[in-house]
């Protein structure tokens, strides 16, 4: 398919979700941002912090609580991907409204599951 995830709340650490998601969708072929609160890298993806300029995100993947999504609101709906997967423990009712008035599609999934089912 090609298309660009953006991984938000990407980790380093290879035991995260974060983590194996940003392995399963390279594998899937798909093009991926990461970005987290550390800097570092996983497989070739660079991770990067704060909220940097990001063009052509298809989707956005969260590895964050609600809480730690508050700040990132209008960053996250300025990016204007054709939707969000609220993995497991990211679920978040406000940013869903928010993201739905915007004309994003809004998923509570789980990405991991949804690549190895074919349904991403």
């Amino acid at each position: 398919m090609n298309t660009k995830t953006l991984v938000l709340g990407a980790s380093e650490n290879p035991a995260r979700y974060s983590n194996m998601a940003i392995l399963a969708l390279l594998r899937h072929g798909d093009k991926v941002a990461a970005v987290g609160a550390k800097k570092g890298s996983v497989a070739a993806v660079e991770i990067l912090t704060g909220q940097p300029a990001l063009t052509d995100i298809d989707t956005i993947t969260l590895y964050l609580s609600a809480v730690n999504q508050q700040p990132l609101y209008e960053y996250i709906l300025s990016l204007r991907p054709r939707r969000i997967i609220f993995n497991p423990g990211t679920e978040n009712p406000e940013l869903e409204r928010k993201a739905t008035a915007a004309g994003i599609e809004c998923l509570e999934a789980c990405t991991l599951v949804m690549l190895s089912t074919g349904q991403y």
